[in-house]
């Protein structure tokens, strides 16, 4: 048989493959040169005899090649088979008949010549044939038939030798064909040994990965339908491997789902590539089992047969169940904030484009785009420092299920991060929704709240901006929120406040001033000029107020109004502060023993470790004395710092620092923060001068209040602002002790302020 195409499909097939590729090659060149030993007998010899044999030989060459060709194409690459073994065999037989046709019809009329071509020729076809002649018992018979019709000759009166000849060599042959054939046995037989043994292993490595592991094996039929069910996949299933078998796969993984026909997306892909027959993996869907859902993986390959038939799929699936629900509370707290539960910055975000990207659209079509709200909390701070985080995050808790009550319809709440929250309006009908909703915002958040014994009251500011009006992209549009809250908590909190384009600006102006500030101060641009402080009854010079100013080479004088409020949000209050108190005790030190300097302290440096050492510093660098020394704080002090600001006041005053109260009564006031710390002085703001000077009875109360308290604890009164004389003569008459203001002296340069103790102690003069 010539031209097999064999694909071996294990060891064993390989080792037989080998040989019959080789015989393959063998019976092509013995059947050539069969044919070349016949034509040499006729042409060379004139052996007329050989037509018969050449004629037989041809038909039997031609019949092999047909049959070969056609199990050939039967077999469409499968793999070697007994079907090559027995087409080998039946050739073999074939020539086999026809050689001992041939030799009957021998003489010995052609002498030795003839004998040694018969014999040299026939030996080597038949030696080299022996290897694909000898592999089956068929055709070992086509082997023997010429040894018999040779042997016969032995009693046949004509001449025998060329007869025993040929029969010697085709018992050569057969010999040789023997040996080979047994050798190709023994590695046919130790190939099988092997993979027997490689059988055994896997079997055991498979049974142990069931056993072990959390997946398991399983295979269906052609019709989709579980076969050879595993122990691990029943157990999986609560049921005996004899209930699962033969159940369509399909069928149950949809569980009570089957009747009802409603798959899950992931059963239907499923469901597709076992109908398409082709390979999947890694494919999660929900499973039923006694009334939980699990989740599956499963991965699978489509079976066939040698002779390409379709026999199934066979795959592993493994209980994903737990990792899909660690993935799932990663990705929660990815997109949602563990303290609150609301959404967090992320996804808030991602709600925001998918708002915009609609929004837009909307917008151009007539029917409004979205809104972004910023809210900020007001006073929270000081609910962490006074009673510590772990109320503060409770009462964030609190805040998150009001906010999420109020937004109840279409807006989407979250929390951006500290006691900052937002809410996203997707779809918008006109502006007056966002103040509707802001506006509940405010007076739902500043209710009071109760948060174990505590009873707390915090106050809302919002900021909000509009697409596409006051930005295109989500970007832009929380930038003009921030800037719009900015503005609210400017004007005192508790307000809600909506973006105007002039923010942009104005946040670029404070952009710009920072900078220039943070320069002013590297260049020594800034400088103190000094405020007279005034005995009220004999109109006496006791102290100075030291006030920094800032003169910018380009913009000139900048109020102090406009770059302390940057200085503080820049941090860099602190060294500025650091600078004018050194400057400020210098100036002093030139001064008469008994004139002060006060120095306003914000709370900033207050609670920073490193303001007590700067206070010793500076007096000790100026010679001033401690107690000429008035440190001016304000109520804030007491509202947005911890107890570390208390211990630092009790700190200064045991250096013999005099402490100043400033503005008491503007603020959050409490009579608490006067039993807190002992203070000096108390300043009454110029707002309650004003007030009394135009007969206003509850500034006129405020004062008497203030000033009677003052003397009770000891402390001097401060009256500021004061401008004229009727504002003087009234602040006496309350008895406040001390005056500050334009009727006895503008702010001014230390030069000007030493001027005014050429004999120490000078009268003051309007």
């Amino acid at each position: 048989m010539m031209g097999l195409a064999v694909v071996p499909g294990d060891a064993a097939e390989r080792v037989l493959a080998a040989q019959l590729r080789s015989a393959d090659h063998v019976a092509l060149l013995r059947q050539a040169m069969n044919l070349f030993g016949l034509l040499f007998l006729w042409q060379v010899f004139g052996d007329h005899r050989s037509v018969p044999g050449l004629i037989v030989w041809s038909a039997a060459l031609v019949l092999s090649m047909a049959v070969g060709a056609i199990l050939r194409r039967r077999r469409n690459g499968a793999a070697a088979s007994a079907t090559d073994l027995r087409v080998h065999g039946f050739t073999g037989l074939l020539h086999g008949l026809v050689w001992a046709a041939c030799m009957m019809t021998l003489s010995s009329g052609h002498g030795a010549a003839q004998l040694v071509a018969h014999w040299t020729l026939i030996s080597c076809i038949m030696v080299c044939g022996a290897i694909s002649y000898a592999a089956t018992p068929l055709a070992a018979t086509g082997f023997l038939l010429p040894c018999i019709v040779g042997l016969g000759a032995l009693f046949d009166p004509r001449d025998q030798t060329p007869l025993l000849a040929l029969a010697t060599s085709y018992a050569l042959s057969l010999l040789v064909g023997c040996f080979l054939y047994a050798r190709t046995f023994a590695r046919q037989h130790s190939a099988s040994v092997q993979l027997e043994e490689k059988s055994e292993v896997v079997s055991l490595l498979l049974r142990e990965y069931e056993h072990g592991a959390s997946d398991w094996l399983w295979q269906t039929d052609p019709a989709r339908r579980l076969s050879g069910v595993s122990p691990r996949l029943a157990e999986m299933l609560g049921r005996t491997p004899a209930e699962v078998e033969g159940v369509l796969l399909v069928q149950l993984l949809a569980g009570n789902a089957w009747e009802s026909g409603l798959f899950p997306t992931e059963l239907h892909a499923l469901a597709d590539h076992l109908k398409r027959r082709e390979s999947f993996s890694n494919i999660v869907l929900p499973v039923e089992l006694e009334g939980d859902v699990r989740w599956w993986e499963l991965s699978a390959s489509p079976r066939y047969d040698e002779g390409g038939a379709f026999l199934g799929f066979r795959g592993v699936g493994s209980d994903i169940t737990e990792q899909k629900e660690s993935a799932e509370r990663i990705a929660q707290l990815a997109r949602f904030d563990p303290l609150t539960g609301l959404p967090n910055r992320t996804h808030l975000r991602d709600v925001l484009d998918q708002a915009m990207g609609g929004g837009g659209a909307a917008a151009g079509a007539g029917r409004g785009g979205c809104a972004f709200l910023m809210i900020d909390l007001d006073r929270f701070k000081a609910v962490n420092d006074t009673l510590g985080h772990q109320i503060g995050d409770k009462l964030l808790t609190q805040v998150a299920r009001r906010l999420r009550h109020i937004c109840s319809g279409a807006e989407f709440c979250g929390r951006i991060g500290g006691d900052e929250f937002a809410v996203v309006i997707p779809q918008l009908g006109d502006n007056h929704g966002v103040d509707r909703l802001a506006a509940r915002i405010i007076n739902g958040l500043s209710a009071p709240y109760q948060v174990d014994e505590h009873t707390l009251y915090v106050g809302a500011s919002v900021g909000s901006a509009v697409s596409p009006q006051d930005g295109h992209e989500s970007e832009a549009l929380i930038r003009s929120a921030d800037l719009a809250l900015y503005r609210a908590k400017g004007d005192g909190g508790g307000v809600h406040c909506a973006y105007e384009p002039q923010l942009h600006a104005q946040a670029e102006e404070r952009r710009q001033l920072e900078l220039a500030l943070r320069d002013a101060l590297e260049k020594n641009q800034l400088h103190v000029l000094f405020q007279p402080v005034v005995e009220a009854q004999a109109g006496i010079v006791v102290g100075f107020e030291a006030l920094v100013r800032w003169t910018h080479p380009d913009m000139g004088p900048i109020s102090p109004a406009k770059f302390i409020p940057v200085a503080e949000e820049a941090r860099l209050i602190g060294p500025i502060g650091e600078w004018v108190l050194r400057t400020a005790c210098k100036e002093a030190a030139c001064w008469p023993d008994g004139v002060r300097i006060a120095v306003n302290v914000s709370a900033e440096q207050l609670v920073h470790p490193s303001f007590v050492g700067a206070v010793v510093s500076a007096l000790a660098q100026s010679g001033l004395e401690a107690r000429r020394l008035e440190l001016e704080v304000t109520e804030s002090v007491f509202v947005n710092a911890d107890t570390g600001a208390l211990k630092i006041l009790d700190q200064l005053r045991g250096l013999g620092v005099r402490l100043s109260l400033d503005d008491f009564g503007t603020g959050y006031s409490s009579l608490g923060y006067l039993s807190r710390t002992r203070f000096d002085t108390i300043k009454i703001d110029r707002s309650f001068v004003v007030g009394a000077a135009n007969n206003r009875a509850e500034s006129l109360a405020i004062i008497r209040a203030v000033v009677t308290l003052a003397d009770s604890l000891g402390m001097a009164t401060t009256a500021e602002g004061v401008e004229t004389e009727a504002e003087l003569a009234m602040v006496r008459g309350l008895g406040c002790r001390k005056v500050q203001g334009f009727y006895f002296g503008r702010p001014m340069p230390a030069a000007d302020a030493a001027a005014l103790f050429p004999g120490h102690q000078v009268r003051a003069r309007a």
